[in-house]
């Protein structure tokens, strides 16, 4: 078709670039929907989503990046939702709030989210008056890539993974009168979680030994700038914009606590996910062919510059270049080149794929610092939130090969610490800092 009849047929009464584009995705979908289904059978998704609407929460993190590369790059509208909307939150309290709502009320449907948030929200640990949002996650965004960054003043001495130079300095400081703080972005998040094994492992209680206080991300290296700080766990850009003002260093990334650990996620308000099922599938194939364009090496820099850009981080793209392609520069003189610790997007999916093996890590953790009873059945509440399922179809809409079962096996941290998700409680037990009654 030559350009002026492609203009004239978009001047026909009743047509416009919105329903020609709505009607591509439509296609695609029915082709994708009877790939699943001997015979090209039909599928209660076939005709298309249900709604072409959803909005979607982020923080300004790197790990959002498969959500506003999917908006950036029109994926929405290709699988039929082009009026998807990605709207920045100002903090992980304000995604939980809304979410709360849901869109129907001025909230959000849905958002890049710590893994742990949907757990706790589901079970009603962090919502007003303890009434439960049942959620549901749908894919993890990201592996790897938070940073433990710490103040300038300690730059000398000997901390990385092993933080137990900072014990005796923390004593110190507190027997002088003074507090020493160390932030997080949501109680029970991921950050917060890092941040306590990385400390307990180092012998100091994180709720004894210091303070812990919540910052939303953004604001990180400003507090830590005015000294309200003594170490902090965000995701990127922030500890690398720490370490390029010269405020601070960072201690050690995430992935050397625990390597290819799982981070974010896209959480879904159940009742959104069971009142539009296609949708929910088109949404999730948007993310993951995003995923994929994240992964790419050759596209890092563009990546860099559209999350730098004003309406969604708001940065110089050099605060972010680096540790997504897994240059770290970790301060007092320190950088290594190349490394496997950069964010991963995709890995031929395993990345984007959320095994339940390893929400049951988080469940875990969340038990140890007394976010979840003891008695909490974290398989049931696992089972409840995790939908790898729709992944699945998704995965198989897209040609991506799943895999082959919903655990990724045991996992070892940094001090040998094994968790085995088949017996969280012989993990419970090998801890010797825990909120459990001994």
């Amino acid at each position: 078709m030559t350009a002026s009849k492609r203009g004239a047929k978009l001047q026909q009464p009743g047509v416009t670039r919105r329903s020609l584009l709505k009607g591509s995705a439509t296609a695609a979908l029915l082709a994708a929907a009877k790939s699943l289904v001997p015979g090209g059978a039909s599928v209660a998704w076939a005709a298309g989503p249900e709604t072409t609407k959803a909005v979607l929460g982020y923080i300004a993190l790197t790990d959002a990046a498969p959500l506003i590369v999917a908006k950036e790059k029109g994926l929405f509208a290709k699988y039929g939702l082009p009026d998807v909307e990605v709207a920045k939150q100002a903090s992980w309290g304000a995604t939980r709030d809304n979410l709360v709502l849901g869109s129907d009320a001025n909230g959000i449907d849905g958002a890049h989210i710590l893994t742990p948030m949907p757990y706790l929200m589901s079970a009603g640990k962090v919502t007003q008056n303890n009434v439960p949002v049942p959620m549901h996650i749908l894919a993890r965004l990201n592996y790897d890539c938070q940073g433990i960054s710490v103040a300038k003043e300690y730059e000398g001495l000997k901390i990385g993974a092993d933080a137990s130079a900072l014990k005796e300095a923390f004593a110190r400081k507190k027997a002088e009168g003074k507090d020493v703080k160390v932030a997080m972005t949501f109680p029970g998040g991921t950050h917060d979680l890092w941040l306590r094994y990385w400390l307990a492992a180092g012998g100091i209680d994180p709720d004894k030994d210091v303070s812990t206080i919540v910052v939303p991300p953004p604001q990180m290296v400003a507090n830590m700038k005015v000294g309200n700080m003594d170490a902090f766990c965000v995701g990127e850009p922030w500890n690398e914009q720490l370490v390029n003002q010269g405020i601070g260093f960072t201690a050690c990334t995430t992935g050397e606590i625990w390597s290819r650990h799982p981070e974010k996620a896209l959480g879904m308000r159940a009742a959104w996910v069971d009142k539009n099922p296609a949708a929910a599938r088109a949404l999730l194939m948007a993310v993951m062919e995003a995923q994929q364009w994240c992964e790419k090496l050759e596209n890092k820099a563009e990546l860099a510059a559209v999350l730098g850009k004003r309406q969604w981080f708001n940065v110089p793209p050099a605060d972010i270049i680096g540790r997504i392609k897994g240059d770290i520069n970790y301060g007092r003189g320190r950088k290594e080149a190349g490394t496997n610790l950069l964010m991963k997007f995709w890995e031929d999916g395993a990345v984007s794929y959320p095994f339940k093996s390893h929400d049951a890590w988080f469940v875990t953790e969340d038990i140890r610092w007394g976010k979840f009873e003891p008695g909490t059945d974290v398989k049931a509440l696992v089972d409840k939130v995790n939908r790898e399922d729709i992944w699945r179809e998704a995965a198989t809409a897209l040609g991506v090969t799943a895999p082959a079962s919903t655990s990724r096996g045991k996992e070892t941290f940094f001090d040998g610490k094994v968790f085995d998700p088949d017996n969280p409680t012989a993990y419970l037990a090998s801890l010797a800092i825990t909120r459990l009654a001994a």
